[in-house]
Order: C-alpha cells, then sequence, then structure tokens
C-alpha cells in the first residue's frame, strides 16, 4: 500500500468520526455506507474520558423531610428500571428485588435521636467489591464511579458479600422494559451507577434532579476533588460523617446530620 492511498483510508468519514469520538467530544455525523444506506453516529460523551482529576461524590443532609427519600427511590427506580421485577408468581418480592438505593431509619439508643436516610453503593475509593471479584466485572472509574460489567459478570455473588454496605442486588428473575443505557439481565449483579449515562453528559443524577425540582437540595453531587465546587465547600463547611469510615475504604459519599 502506498503512502498515497494510506492518506486517503486515513481521511474517510468513517476514520474521521472515530477520531472524534475517540477524543470525547460530542459528535452525531451521518455516514454513508452505500447508496440508501446511511449510519447515524451515537453522541459521545461532553465531559471526556473519566480521570483521576475529577472525585465524583455525594453529600446527603440526614436532618431532611423523610419524605424526600422516596423521591430520591422513585426517581432512581424510573431512571434505571429497577423496581418492578416479579418473581415465577407474578408478585414483587421485597426480599429478592433489586434495591439501588433504599431508604434506612436510624436510632440512637441512648438518646432516643432518630434519622432517616438513603443509602446506595459509596463508590468507595478503595472498594472491596472490586478486590474480590474473579473477573473483573466489579470496577472502579478513575473518576470514583463504581459499576459493575453486566457482559463478564458470572453472578457468583462475591462482591455482595464483600459490600460493607449491602449496596448491591442480585437480578433473580427475567427482567423486561429495560432502559437502553441500563441494560439489566437474570443472574447478574446490580447497585447504584451514580446515573454516570447522566454525568457523562455533564447532567447531574436522577436523584438529586429529583429533589432539586421538588425544591430540595438534601442530595448534593458534585467533584469532591474541587476546592471550588458546591460540595467541596458544604463538606468543608459542615461536619460530615462516612458510614463505617473506620473500615478505609473512603466512601465517595458524606452525610450530615447522623
Amino acid at each position: 500500500m502506498t503512502d498515497k492511498t494510506m492518506n486517503t483510508v486515513d481521511s474517510s468519514p468513517v476514520d474521521a468520526t472515530k477520531r472524534t469520538l475517540l477524543k470525547g467530544g460530542v459528535a452525531a455525523a451521518v455516514i454513508t455506507l452505500a447508496p440508501g444506506i446511511t449510519l447515524r453516529t451515537v453522541e459521545a460523551a461532553v465531559t471526556g474520558p473519566a480521570t483521576q482529576a475529577k472525585r465524583w461524590g455525594m453529600l446527603i443532609d440526614a436532618t431532611a423531610p423523610e419524605g424526600v427519600w422516596d423521591l430520591a427511590v422513585e426517581a432512581c427506580k424510573a431512571e434505571q428500571g429497577w423496581g418492578s421485577d416479579h418473581n415465577k408468581s407474578g408478585k414483587a418480592n421485597a426480599a429478592t428485588d433489586p434495591q439501588w438505593i433504599r431508604k434506612v431509619s436510624i436510632k440512637n439508643p441512648k438518646t432516643g435521636a432518630k434519622a432517616s436516610l438513603p443509602v446506595m453503593c459509596q463508590h468507595c475509593a478503595n472498594p472491596p467489591c472490586v478486590d474480590v471479584c474473579p473477573t473483573g466485572a466489579s470496577m472502579k472509574r478513575e473518576d470514583g464511579i463504581v459499576l459493575v460489567d453486566k457482559h463478564i459478570c458470572i453472578g457468583c455473588r462475591y462482591c455482595m458479600m464483600a459490600c460493607p454496605y449491602s449496596a448491591r442486588s442480585f437480578v433473580h428473575e427475567p427482567v423486561e422494559m429495560q432502559k437502553p443505557h441500563m441494560p439489566r439481565g437474570k443472574g447478574t449483579v446490580e447497585g447504584c451507577t451514580m446515573c454516570v449515562h447522566r454525568v457523562d453528559k455533564g447532567q447531574q443524577p436522577a436523584c438529586v434532579e429529583a429533589l432539586n425540582k421538588a425544591g430540595s437540595d438534601a442530595i448534593m453531587f458534585g467533584d469532591l476533588n474541587d476546592p471550588k465546587s458546591d460540595i467541596s465547600r458544604a463538606v468543608s463547611k459542615y461536619v460530615t460523617q462516612r458510614i463505617r469510615a473506620d473500615l478505609g475504604v473512603e466512601p465517595g459519599v458524606h452525610y450530615r446530620g447522623i
């Protein structure tokens, strides 16, 4: 192949579009494959590839009215397509149905003080679920978001046993009405993705957006590495806690008021 031929191939519309996608820019080109046949490229993430420069996290205000957590749970269900799974009898089973985010009530046995808060994947910097996974399906992105690759998850559930927050669920039954951005399948493990498909487009997680629309800032999302971000300023201003901080897993989710 001559240099001239190589240049011709490299400058083709398909290769040019590939380069645009790899750079992390927005691409919405239409490629002609043959007369009458076109291929429309998928929009690329606007934020580019995940890097350690960012550390996505959440700050949850446990002093907020209890009802806001119901909004957060319902928003997560609607966005990710879980919560309507049923067993063979056709009925929902609270013991086996997935719970990506759940409302937990706590009580101080000495003072009697009570609080309600949401618990989901804590997106740890040192996630135990990743350490025990035999296939690499459990993984942590460079920006701190912990995910499960459903293509290589074998359903061993080691990650569920290793998670100190009981934040992962096993899919026991076939699922329908899946979301295009969140494929789900029987025999795999799943959990909160921090709405990575939205974050990569510069948007807020669904639970945060739902609360904001309701006039609540009980869940704050942002870059913990950016000292100028709202979440970093809030973490610096308020006394916050992380659940089981003594384990040294460095959760990305902070709480105040517990």
